[in-house]
């Protein structure tokens, strides 16, 4: 699944490049004091409300800060909770064999319910590539 995120998402690594596919930042860089971080999600709103999931049209591609610079590091499958349930039998999305895991509200981003699966495709993560955090990640150098 790395390789195939890898191949769809080749064409963002230049941020550039996602803005004008549709990909604006929301919210700022996430961290959190004990996991290291997520980065700065883009979320493209179209691929977010379709309430589909496609290994190639990921719903955020995720960038680490460095200065005036964003260097692409994972992306991040996200499908609104009862939307996805009442089409899918309340079964949970899976891509590619990952369960994705269900954020309830409220939460920390403000959003209703949703699920959402991880994927480290440009930046190695120790704890593996589905997991949520990454220590390899940084939100210091905005």
């Amino acid at each position: 699944m790395v390789r195939s995120v890898r191949e769809s998402t080749r064409q963002f690594l230049d941020v550039n490049a996602a803005t004008a596919a549709g990909y604006g930042a929301f919210l700022g860089c996430v961290s959190g004091p004990d996991h290291g971080a997520m980065g700065i999600h883009y979320v493209n709103l179209g691929l977010y409300a379709d309430g589909e999931i496609d290994v190639s049209h990921p719903e955020a591609l995720i960038y680490e800060p460095s200065g005036d610079r964003r260097r692409l590091v994972g992306v991040e499958y996200l499908v609104d909770a009862a939307t996805w349930l009442a089409g899918h039998n309340n079964t949970p999305p899976v891509l590619e064999g990952q369960v994705f895991q269900f954020v309830g509200s409220p939460n920390r981003y403000n959003l209703p319910a949703f699920f959402e699966l991880h994927v480290w495709a440009w930046r190695d993560n120790p704890a593996g590539a589905f997991v949520d955090w990454n220590n390899r990640v940084s939100c210091e150098a905005q």
